[in-house]
C-alpha cells in the first residue's frame, strides 16, 4: 500500500513540475527574446534581407491607427546598422540597434548587469553613448565607462562611443550580434532625412494573440511597408519551444502509467489478502458489486492520499526553486542560468482529476476478480 501511495505521489509530483517548469521555459525564453526584438516589426516592402536598414519616412498617422487596436501596445522607431567595435587591440563585428526617447525599456532595465540605459534628455550626449552584451563586454574586455571604437560602411567611418551601460539577455543570438545606440546617430551616418527610420517595432498585449495582431495590424498597414511577427525573425527558437510541449506530453503519459500499474498491484495484493473476507461476504448475500464498491472505495482513499502528497511534493519543489534558484542551467544551452517554474492552477486541478479519474477507471477492470472468487473455496483459504 505504501509502495502504491509513493508511486502515486511521485508520478503527480513529476507532472506538476514537468508542466511547470515546460511553461516556465517558454515563458522566460520567449520573453527575452520579445524585450529585445519586440513582438511585430514593421519594414520597407523590399527585397532587403541585410541588417542594414532601408529607410522609409516615419508615418505618425500609421502609429496612431496601430495603437488604437486592442492588441497593440507600444510602437516604436529604431534602425540596425552594421559595423566593427575596436576595443583594447580586439575588434569585433556587431549590429548598432538605434533607438530614441519613445523607447521602450521596461525589459532592458531587468537585464542590465551594470551600467544604465541610455538617457536621450540631451541628444547630443545620447549619440555618443551605447550599451553593450556581457558577451561583447566580456571579449573586448570592456567595463561601464570605457571608451570604444566604431567604424562603419566599406569608408570606415569613425564613431567613439562611451560604454553606457552593459546588459546580458542570455540569448547567443542576441548578444553576440547587437549594441544599443542612438537612433539619430544611424539616421546621420546613412544620410537619411531627419524623419526617416529604418523599422517599426511593436508590443502586442498578449503574445498567445500575436496573429490576431498581426492581422489586425494588416489593416491599417501602409501599402509600402510589410510585417513579420518574432516567430518568423526567430523560427528556429520557437520550433524548440514548440517540441518541449511534445516531450511533457510524453512525461505525462509515462507517469500516469506508472501511476496506473501501481494501483492495479496494490488492488490485485488487496483482493488476495481479503479472500477470506469476500468468501465471508459472499455467504452472507453480497452482491459481486457491493464488494467491488468497497475495494474500489479503499483504492479511492490510497489514490486521494497519493495525490494529495503528490501535491505538496510537485508544488513545494516548484516554490522553493521559484525563489532560491537551486537547480541551475548552463546558460549557453537553455539561453538562462536556473530551472525557471511558472504554475498555472487549472494545469494543477486537471492534473489532479485526470490521474483520479483514470486510476478509477482502469480499477475497475482487476476489481473484477472479485466475481470469480467461489465463497466455499474463499472461506476453506482461511
Amino acid at each position: 500500500m505504501r509502495i502504491a501511495i509513493i508511486g502515486i505521489m511521485l508520478g503527480l509530483g513529476v507532472m506538476i513540475l514537468s508542466l511547470a517548469i515546460v511553461k516556465g521555459f517558454k515563458h522566460e525564453i520567449r520573453n527575452k527574446v520579445r524585450g529585445f526584438a519586440g513582438d511585430i516589426r514593421v519594414v520597407k516592402f523590399d527585397l532587403n534581407n541585410s541588417y542594414q536598414s532601408s529607410s522609409f519616412p516615419a508615418d505618425s498617422d500609421f502609429v496612431k491607427r496601430a495603437l488604437k487596436s486592442p492588441f497593440i501596445t507600444h510602437v516604436m522607431p529604431v534602425a540596425t546598422k552594421p559595423g566593427i567595435v575596436k576595443a583594447n587591440n580586439e575588434i569585433e563585428g556587431v549590429v548598432l540597434k538605434g533607438v530614441d526617447k519613445n523607447y521602450d525599456w521596461s525589459y532592458f532595465k531587468k537585464m542590465m548587469v551594470a551600467g544604465d540605459v541610455i538617457s536621450f534628455a540631451d541628444s547630443v550626449e545620447a549619440q555618443k553613448e551605447i550599451m553593450i552584451s556581457q558577451t561583447t563586454a566580456d571579449r573586448l574586455k570592456l567595463k561601464v565607462g570605457d571608451k570604444l571604437l566604431m567604424y562603419f560602411d566599406e569608408t570606415l567611418r569613425k564613431r567613439p562611443f562611451k560604454v553606457k551601460g552593459i546588459f546580458n539577455i542570455g540569448v547567443e543570438e542576441v548578444d553576440k550580434t547587437f549594441v544599443i545606440g542612438a537612433l539619430s546617430l544611424i539616421n546621420r551616418l546613412n544620410d537619411w532625412k531627419p524623419n526617416e527610420i529604418g523599422q517599426y517595432e511593436l508590443r502586442v498585449v498578449d503574445f498567445d494573440h500575436i496573429n490576431e495582431a498581426a492581422d489586425a495590424l494588416d489593416t491599417v498597414l501602409p501599402v509600402k511597408l510589410k510585417e513579420y511577427t518574432i516567430e518568423e525573425d526567430y523560427p528556429t527558437i520557437f520550433e524548440w519551444l514548440n517540441l518541449l510541449d511534445v516531450n511533457s506530453v510524453v512525461m505525462l503519459v509515462l507517469m500516469v502509467a506508472v501511476a496506473v500499474i501501481n494501483m492495479i498491484s496494490a488492488l490485485l495484493i488487496m483482493i488476495l489478502e481479503r479472500t477470506a473476507m469476500i468468501g465471508m461476504f459472499k455467504a452472507m448475500g453480497a452482491s459481486n458489486w457491493a464488494i467491488r464498491k468497497v475495494f474500489l472505495i479503499n483504492a479511492s482513499y490510497l489514490i486521494g492520499l497519493g495525490l494529495l502528497l503528490g501535491n505538496l511534493l510537485g508544488i513545494g519543489l516548484g516554490y522553493f526553486q521559484m525563489y532560491t534558484h537551486f537547480f541551475k542551467l548552463d546558460q549557453a544551452s537553455y539561453y538562462m542560468t536556473f530551472v525557471p517554474v511558472e504554475f498555472n492552477v487549472f494545469d494543477i486541478i486537471v492534473l489532479n482529476i485526470g490521474t483520479l479519474i483514470i486510476c478509477l477507471l482502469v480499477l475497475i477492470i482487476p476489481s473484477t476478480l472479485v466475481s470469480r472468487i467461489s465463497p466455499v473455496k474463499a472461506i476453506q483459504f482461511k
